[in-house]
């Protein structure tokens, strides 16, 4: 009789073969896990189990449940850099354009759409912490925020670190009332859209100077039903 090859037999030997896949398939159980039930009930055991490793090898790359929170919630700040931050706001300047406050928002209301659990338990953390210029996000949006702040594009008077928690904090909380009200993709769509719309609304009328940014100025008085879907 044949004998029966264990489930996660592949798994196993891949990682012994490759210990940085093995260590990257653990995290991205974790981020699974933490978007599905958030990081209270994480623990190494459970995403060894759904990774398909035996525990001793999770162990071996995480010993703690803390360490992986820390490194699933390291995954989001890189991704929310890499996707906002170098993708448009650093693609502007080095085109020498005006950055695209509509993207920058809407980019970050998208990746919170997407990753709810995930993004608030990174907020928590980035919140929490006592380095956050540690957070490679966190670093990068402070820095531009407060260079954006002494410039003649700003409204005097910004205060960089309110202003920056309050726009995180909503962007990673409005989720919890799309979830409760959204029931379709297109619900969600437009409630993130929404979303987009009233803090590009609230930023011109309170950090942007209108003069600087008449394109946007425009579009975002045109009434609601006139206004093009975001893109």
């Amino acid at each position: 009789m044949a004998q029966r090859t264990p489930r996660n037999a592949k798994s196993q030997t891949a990682g012994r073969r490759d210990p940085e896949a093995t260590r990257e398939l653990i995290l991205k159980s974790a981020r699974e896990l933490m978007s599905r039930d958030g990081a209270e009930g994480l623990s190494v055991a459970e995403v060894a189990r759904h990774a398909g490793v035996n525990r001793g090898t999770a162990y071996h790359h995480f010993q703690t449940r803390e360490q992986l929170i820390d490194a699933a919630t390291r995954w989001v700040s890189e991704t929310l850099h890499d996707a906002v931050l170098d993708n448009i706001i650093l693609a502007s300047h080095r085109a020498a354009e005006a950055v695209n406050v509509e993207a920058v928002i809407g980019q970050l209301a998208e990746f919170a759409m997407r990753n709810p659990e995930l993004g608030r338990v990174w907020l928590y953390e980035l919140l929490n912490s006592r380095q956050p210029a540690n957070d490679k996000f966190w670093r990068t949006y402070r820095t531009m925020m407060e260079r954006f702040a002494e410039s003649d594009e700003a409204q005097p008077g910004i205060d960089v670190d309110v202003h920056s928690i309050v726009m995180l904090a909503g962007t990673f909380l409005w989720p919890v009332w799309v979830r409760a009200h959204a029931r379709t993709a297109k619900e969600r769509q437009e409630m993130t859209e929404r979303f987009t719309r009233e803090i590009v609304r609230l930023t011109l009328h309170g950090t942007l100077r209108p003069e600087k940014f008449a394109a946007l100025a425009a579009r975002v008085s045109q009434p609601e039903e006139q206004r093009p879907a975001l893109s």
